[in-house]
């Protein structure tokens, strides 16, 4: 034992809950200018634990691990390389032994092998120093934010079916992106799993990314391609569960070391997986020394967290008296929200110009709001209100639209609650919900003009955007992760426009501040017309951080057109459309809008001035105005 190569002060963080690269003690490393890998697993109710792997035969035996006192275990292991395999073969607590991956393994085997692989992380050459600066100086809040979620393996097969490999996918997917419009990609889970049917929501390693698309250095020339191309990369990262595969995190030293002991704690009813316990110190540490991983080693720009929902409430997807309230009766687990806090905290403050992005389905409060102020301190909140409301209002008949005008309009009695994105994700288009384009009501034509209706309120509603592949061309049929999009669709006609239109839509909106400069606050917006049910048409006004920055949005929910809308105005001056849903080039009647709209002097609305528009049927169109005036109410 090499005593002296035994990072004490860093084991003692991770006991105490504060480590926060606890990857670059725990696992296997190098010992520098020397034959030597140093092992270090935390295992404080092991019996016994031993290295195992190809280089010994599998025999516990020959390179058994010491105990400190601290709860680690540790040991040196001489002539290994690259791409050996091993596992920990742990005598648990109980007396049993069990082959254990390693925990902080940085690379393992490709499924179903589960054994993790000897790895260093070092050789690969970044070339984003110049994206990073900038990065580091940016505020999301107030900057475009069009995110493209994506599933690495599904976007495009390989020959005979093979993985896509990082490599192969990041020269062709990020010259998509930047033709596209889109300022970020999120990428589905991308961590070690043992299940393809998971979609990766299902963890073994938590700080390898799968071996199926490659090495950890191939995700880095991923990112690193992105980023040369202006792309930023949001990872989806799954803190709040984990499977119950014997090689993984469950009962690791023969206790519920990861998860609670209590079957009511631990046991997710819903996916059949374990909950972490987040009051526990290490299991704090290792989450958190998990997400600061892809940070400090791979740049990402972002970790978008699965299920917040689930790890918030300590009776989610339970029966009453299934669940075991917190010290006042609650059913909000504060160790989950402690820890929520802390992650945040830590990765905002290390890397401002990044983001964190919570999936979070109900009405909790302050989900992006500071912890010192007694929020979780996401940078960003899914809006599941918006997505519900709107693919509901847009799946019924139009003649029923009237009486639901509520779903058009209730998101902005909350859309300043919280910093919101708007998501139309893959969970919107499988298990028999249908695809985006198939949601939409009528014929073959009114599929198409409904949906750029869709896309265009989205766009122009506050709140950062989000789509799924698949939604920019109009993908027919549901996702499915074992296919790859259908991009045959493109030499139809139709779904060809639709491409042409999200990607004038991003281009539109990327350059116009009135769009996104103020998401957060009634300054930014302002109904124009808000109440015609009858016609299912609204309208609002979208305001930048100049006076100059407005862009007035006008919607038709219905397939007939709707003449000399009403709007209200702040000021006098003309209205000069500059982008419609139903445009030719998009596939579109045309018709448009009249191509300049003198406003009159009377009231409407609260407004001082009104202006009467042409609306084609389920179209979105945008004007500018060519005059303004200060002090917006």
């Amino acid at each position: 034992m090499i005593k002296n190569d035994i990072p004490q002060d860093e084991i003692y963080l991770f006991n105490i809950g504060e480590a926060q690269q606890a990857y670059a003690t725990f696992g296997c490393h190098r010992v520098d200018e020397s034959d030597l890998h140093r092992f270090l697993v935390w295992a404080p109710n092991a019996r016994e634990v031993g290295v195992v792997g190809d280089f010994n035969g599998w025999d516990a035996s020959r390179n058994r691990m010491e105990r400190l006192d601290s709860g680690v275990f540790a040991a040196f292991v001489p002539g290994l390389r690259d791409g050996d395999c091993y596992k920990y073969a742990i005598q648990g607590h109980d007396g049993k032994t069990v082959l254990k991956a390693d925990p902080f393994a940085f690379h393992a085997e490709v499924r179903p092998a589960t054994a993790s692989k000897v790895w260093s992380l070092g050789g690969y050459d970044w070339r984003d120093a110049e994206y990073l600066k900038r990065r580091h100086g940016q505020n999301l809040l107030n900057r475009p934010v069009a995110i493209y979620e994506m599933h690495i393996d599904s976007w495009r097969k390989r020959e005979g079916y093979a993985f896509a490999n990082f490599r192969e996918i990041a020269d062709e997917l990020s010259d998509y992106l930047v033709e596209m419009g889109f300022t970020h990609v999120e990428i589905m889970p991308v961590l070690e799993h043992p299940l393809d049917d998971s979609w990766g929501y299902q963890v073994t390693g938590f700080y390898a990314v799968t071996s199926r698309y490659g090495t950890p250095q191939d995700f880095m020339y991923f990112v690193d391609v992105m980023h040369a191309k202006g792309i930023g990369v949001i990872m989806d990262w799954v803190p709040a569960h984990f499977p119950r595969d014997e090689h993984g995190l469950a009962r690791f030293d023969g206790t519920c070391l990861y998860e609670h002991q209590n079957p009511m704690q631990s046991d997710h009813p819903q996916w059949g997986t374990l909950i972490f316990n987040y009051a526990r110190p290490e299991v704090a540490s290792f989450l958190v020394s998990s997400a600061m991983f892809f940070f400090d080693v791979c740049h990402i720009d972002g970790i978008r967290v699965d299920a917040v929902t689930s790890m918030l409430y300590l009776d989610y997807a339970r029966n009453p008296g299934e669940f075991v309230p917190n010290e006042d009766g609650g059913n909000i687990d504060r160790s989950a929200v402690a820890f929520l806090q802390k992650l945040n905290s830590v990765i905002l403050t290390r890397y401002p110009g990044v983001m964190t992005v919570a999936e979070e389905s109900t009405a909790y409060p302050m989900i992006t709001k500071p912890p010192y102020d007694g929020g979780l301190g996401f940078l960003f909140k899914w809006n599941m209100g918006f997505m519900h409301d709107t693919l509901s209002y847009m799946s019924m008949d139009p003649f029923f639209r009237q009486h639901h005008h509520s779903k058009l309009t209730f998101s902005m009695h909350y859309a300043f609650t919280e910093n919101f994105i708007l998501p139309y994700s893959h969970d919107e288009v499988v298990h028999g919900k249908k695809s985006l384009l198939n949601k939409m009501v009528g014929a073959y034509d009114e599929k198409f003009a409904s949906l750029r209706l869709l896309l265009g309120f989205m766009y122009a509603h506050p709140g950062k955007k989000l789509l799924f592949m698949g939604g920019e061309f109009g993908q027919f049929i549901e996702w499915d992760y074992r296919k790859e999009l259908d991009w045959f669709l493109l030499g139809y006609e139709r779904h060809g426009q639709m491409r042409r239109y999200v990607q004038a839509l991003n281009e539109f909106y990327t350059r116009t501040p009135a769009l996104y400069a103020i998401d957060d606050g009634w300054e930014g917006f302002a109904w124009l017309n808000v109440n015609n049910a009858k016609q299912s048409a609204v309208s609002f006004l979208r305001r930048g951080a100049r006076p100059e920055e407005v862009c007035v949005c006008a919607f038709n929910f219905t397939p007939v057109p709707v003449e000399r809308f009403v709007i209200g105005l702040p000021s006098g001056g003309a209205l000069r459309d500059v982008f419609s849903s139903d445009d030719a080039r998009f596939g579109g009647s045309g018709r448009g809008a009249a191509r300049v709209i003198q406003a009159v002097h009377k009231g409407f609305e609260g407004h001082p001035y009104r202006a009467a528009i042409d609306l084609p049927p389920l179209a979105a169109v945008y004007f500018e105005m060519d005059s303004y005036e200060k002090g917006l109410k």
